[in-house]
């Protein structure tokens, strides 16, 4: 009976016209490839996979059982079961839709001069974490690129500004009430700032490494971005990206790669004195 059902609907979908079929295959497949990637490294993700997965094996069961029962009650509250669907996931997505909107609001408005205002942004941290180098001043800064970092800037504190070297140094200033943990920057903004991140094992950053120093490497081990540290004890900054870890980084050295990673948009070669580590990310903890 199922296998009848099975075969009636495959032979139904034979009857359609296969361009048509194609074409609207490949839109729904691009709006999902679109929002799976949009939601890449949020929360959202796995709660949108679900979403997806359940709808599809709901679709396919219901289509089999009308093709051979006249279910028309049952299909009614399907129907229903999707408006009611779409309203959760408005509900649940409010954060991913509205950096959307964010995203889309300021993509008209960054136009030619963007290269300008990134250039802008590589001097206001190097400015910010120089500063702090001197002082003595703990700090970290992330920057995220393509992997988002939603997952983790959520439970931190939202700042969505531009990037000054004043507002970072604020920031950072021992006594304020932002001053632990991290900052995340994205493009020319500063999205969060007391931002927990994961914490790499003892064994992997080393016990010489401080917390900020492991954070570092934690999130660098488990995305694309790249994190700054000014060491409170030596005032020494350190870059790292991919898992590994560059110390006693010069302010021009911290220039070129700032260049390169923001405004370029190109991953800096590895450099061979970088110490490499292969082992995953401990569970999340301060910086």
């Amino acid at each position: 009976m199922v296998l009848n059902a099975i075969l009636e609907y495959f032979n139904r979908l034979a009857t359609y016209n296969p361009l048509i079929v194609f074409i609207e295959l490949l839109l729904i497949g691009l709006v999902v490839y679109w929002a799976v990637n949009f939601l890449e490294g949020t929360r959202g993700e796995r709660l949108f996979r679900g979403i997806i997965i359940l709808l599809l094996a709901g679709s396919m069961i219901l289509k089999l059982v009308i093709a051979r029962f006249d279910f028309a009650r049952l299909q009614y509250l399907y129907g229903f079961f999707l408006i009611l669907v779409l309203i959760i996931a408005v509900a649940a997505f409010q954060p991913e839709i509205r950096r959307m909107l964010i995203r889309i609001g300021q993509a008209g408005s960054f136009g030619g001069s963007s290269h300008h205002q990134l250039a802008q942004t590589v001097e206001e941290i190097i400015s910010a974490v120089s500063a702090l180098a001197e002082k003595k001043i703990g700090a970290i800064i992330v920057i995220e690129r393509k992997v988002a970092l939603g997952e983790f800037t959520e439970m931190g504190v939202k700042i969505d500004s531009k990037v000054k070297a004043a507002l970072l140094k604020t920031i950072f200033y021992p006594g304020t009430a932002l001053h632990d943990l991290a900052v995340v920057i994205h493009g020319d903004r500063i999205v969060a700032a007391r931002v927990q991140l994961p914490l790499a094992e003892l064994g992997v950053a080393g016990g010489a490494f401080g917390s900020r120093h492991r954070a570092a490497m934690g999130i660098t081990t488990g995305s694309d971005a790249v994190a700054i540290v000014v060491s409170e004890e030596t005032g020494t900054i350190s870059i790292a990206e991919d898992s590994r870890l560059d110390k006693q980084i010069t302010e021009e050295e911290l220039r070129k790669r700032l260049t390169s990673i923001i405004i370029d948009a190109e991953p800096m070669q590895t450099k061979p004195q970088k110490e490499k580590s292969t082992a995953e990310s401990g569970p999340a903890g301060g910086a």
